[in-house]
């Protein structure tokens, strides 16, 4: 099930994708997956697919918004 994410953390992806601040996000593969993966890379946009918010890195990787557990250090998602 999809969760939307906060504004603070929608304002904090608008303003590292405006400043082009290289990123490190932390984030579970899906939902029933524990396992925590690391990326690191520039937020070139967002865009939603089937109901569901993803960030595209310029390496064209994406991450599901509610997956991310931290995004340049901030907590986003309670364990």
């Amino acid at each position: 099930m999809y969760n939307p994410i906060s504004c603070d953390f929608f304002d904090q992806l608008n303003v590292a994708m405006q400043r082009k601040i290289p990123s490190t996000i932390i984030y579970l593969e899906n939902e029933t997956n524990e396992e925590q993966f690391t990326l690191e890379g520039i937020v070139k946009t967002m865009e939603v697919v089937d109901g569901k918010e993803f960030l595209v890195l310029e390496t064209k990787e994406k991450v599901r918004l509610d997956l991310v557990i931290k995004f340049n250090g901030r907590r986003h998602r309670e364990d």
